[in-house]
């Protein structure tokens, strides 16, 4: 994709802080971090969002994603850890190319929950499991 800044990244050809790597996988840090050591993880093979990524490069970026978060742990040693992927407009993806935050998280560190949880009937929710299954 020639105007993909996470395809210009893994070829080399746009700045990066790289932090991991695999075959398939890249991490790097986010230039606008929401915490220290906020990470991307992405498919080295453009993929646009979770529907048109292939299972390997599912699995590669997965993968890498799990190592990331455990060198996190022990070098930066947060509180917790946030997982983040969104995919289209609606989903809140803005840049196109499959990606996978991953946020240390501090106690205090000022980021809140994109949502809050309410509960609904359960005759809804087996409406909802009957159209899934």
């Amino acid at each position: 994709m020639n105007d993909c800044i996470f395809c210009a990244i893994v070829a080399g050809e746009a700045p990066s802080l790289p932090v991991g790597e695999s075959d398939g996988a890249l991490a790097f840090l986010d230039v606008n971090p929401a915490t220290r050591g906020h990470t991307l993880v992405v498919p080295k093979l453009h993929a646009e969002d979770i529907w048109s990524l292939s299972v390997e490069d599912g699995a590669a970026t997965w993968s890498l994603v799990q190592e990331t978060a455990t060198n996190l742990r022990a070098r930066l040693q947060p509180d917790g850890l946030t997982l983040f992927q969104a995919n289209r407009h609606s989903g809140w993806q803005d840049v196109f190319h499959f990606h996978v935050h991953v946020v240390p998280r501090w106690e205090g560190d000022g980021l809140v929950r994109p949502w809050e949880s309410a509960a609904i009937e359960h005759e809804e929710l087996e409406a909802v499991a009957r159209l899934l299954t």
